[in-house]
């Protein structure tokens, strides 16, 4: 029967597929539409206010003065002959009043209305009370009278209010159509987010194709690029973690198939020179198991990253260089290889993981020594590159024997890992797992440095050379044991 599998979060079990709840539904993560749209709508809002503010100030003031030039008309208009018109008792408007007098205080005229200006007014404009009322009044002198004309303040400000609010009228109903088409704008500009995210979302979780970028804006399409980056980096990493597994499990299979034959033998061995025989082997085999065990680690430890690049510090080359070939001279002893040590004529520095470094040269002298004949020679050199004005100073160790050497259409591929190169024979000790080269890349690329194969020039064999960054900080170097 089928079981379907769940996945557990904050302490519920849900299906396999479904995304699981958050923890806190209350917390949503900020929508850049939102805000955005948000922003946009509060500053038009902002500058409609400030328009209609603005408006309707200049409407007031604007009616204002048109009010007062009536005024001012007005009187003009009176000044020009002598009002003859006595006072009459007859009530009228209240809101507008006009009076004229003669030099010597008497009134000549005055409006129908029972409320009286004060005879002594100031010239031009002013503001008075009147009955408990505020005008604005205009007083014009001439040599024989003085014109007063009076406009009640409340009558003003009312139709100056409606004049402003009508000006207002077309700023109000113009606001939300421009809220409108700023939300129309931000959702069309945010469209290609958001079909950037539907695809991504339908996406399985094996597909990790490049994201398309036609049809996007300039702005979103740097994202989508490093995004597709880092689908590609991804995809290389899972092919190489795939290839890394296979790989790994068929060479594990091969040494533990062998102890299990090893260790049969030695159950089937009657005589104690065969219980030897079958020990030695047993352990020769568990050596070797062990060592493709240190191998794998070490070529998983350097392609995963290893130690920060932070942390790397000064390394001498030249004591990496001496104390790798004094730990292997044993075993070119036993081979019957000349393995020699040429040193340069300085110290040469560079900046980088010392253990790293270390695993590095040891595996290019055993790979020397595996593929060398017995009485041939291995020779282990380093030195500094001479300065350039377009490149950046580098040093450079290499390793060269008197083997068979590696075809050249081959010498990229023996970097691949578990690759063997055709007919390729060990001649001392048991032939190699295929990692060694592929941890000397490893280590190589993540110190920023290059690694060249080719023919070496003295001794007829391979010469495997490693360039990498010149230290320039100091000459202190890290101790290597």
């Amino acid at each position: 029967m089928a079981c379907k599998s769940v996945t557990a979060e904050a302490g519920v079990l849900q299906p396999a597929g479904t995304a699981p709840r958050r923890a806190d539904r209350g917390l949503r993560a900020p929508s850049l539409r939102a805000r955005l749209t948000g922003l946009l709508l509060l500053a038009v809002f902002a500058v409609a206010c400030i328009q209609a503010a603005i408006t309707y100030r200049a409407a007031r003031a604007g009616t204002e003065a048109v009010f007062d030039a009536q005024m001012q008309r007005v009187a003009l208009s009176l000044s020009g002959s002598l009002a003859a018109s006595a006072p009459g008792q007859t009530r009228g408007p209240e809101d507008f009043i006009i009076q004229v007098w003669r030099a010597d205080g008497m009134m000549l005229y005055r409006s129908p209305t029972a409320r009286l200006l004060p005879p002594q007014a100031v010239l031009g404009f002013s503001d008075v009370r009147v009955g408990g009322r505020a005008y604005r009044i205009y007083a014009l002198q001439t040599p024989f009278q003085v014109v007063q004309v009076a406009q009640a303040m409340a009558d003003r400000q009312h139709l100056a209010e409606q004049l402003a609010l009508r000006a207002m009228l077309p700023v109000a109903a113009l606001a939300p159509i421009l809220m409108l088409i700023v939300w129309v704008v931000v959702t069309r500009a945010l469209a290609p987010v958001e079909r950037v995210r539907r695809q991504a979302a339908a996406r399985r979780a094996d597909d990790l194709a490049p994201l398309p970028v036609e049809g996007l804006p300039a702005e979103l399409r740097p994202l989508v690029n490093e995004m597709n980056a880092l689908l590609a980096r991804v995809a290389a990493a899972w092919t190489l973690l795939a290839n890394f597994s296979g790989g790994a499990a068929h060479e594990l299979r091969t040494p533990l198939a062998a102890l299990r034959l090893q260790t049969q033998a030695l159950q089937r061995a009657e005589s104690p020179d065969a219980r030897r025989i079958a020990v030695e082997r047993l352990l020769s085999g568990i050596d070797r198991a062990t060592r493709l065990v240190e191998q794998l680690l070490a070529l998983a430890r350097q392609e995963g990253g290893g130690a920060a690049a932070g942390t790397f510090t000064a390394v001498d080359l030249t004591q990496l260089a001496q104390h790798a070939v004094a730990d292997a001279q044993p075993h070119a002893d036993n081979a019957d290889i000349a393995l020699q040590w040429q040193p340069p004529g300085a110290a040469v520095y560079t900046q980088g993981d010392a253990e790293a470094l270390a695993i590095l040269l040891r595996n290019l002298i055993e790979n020397a020594l595996r593929y060398t004949p017995a009485g041939g020679q291995a020779r282990v050199t380093a030195g500094a590159e001479q300065d350039r004005q377009d490149t950046k100073p580098r040093v450079w160790l290499a390793v060269e024997d008197s083997g068979p050497g590696i075809p050249p259409d081959q010498r990229q591929r023996v970097l691949e890992p578990f690759y063997r190169a055709p007919n390729a024979t060990a001649q001392s000790g048991p032939s190699g797992s295929g990692l060694g080269l592929a941890i000397v890349r490893a280590i190589a690329a993540r110190h920023g440095g290059e690694l060249t194969l080719d023919d070496s020039p003295s001794l007829g064999g391979l010469r495997i050379t490693v360039r990498l960054p010149a230290y320039q900080g100091g000459t202190h170097s890290a101790n290597i044991n």
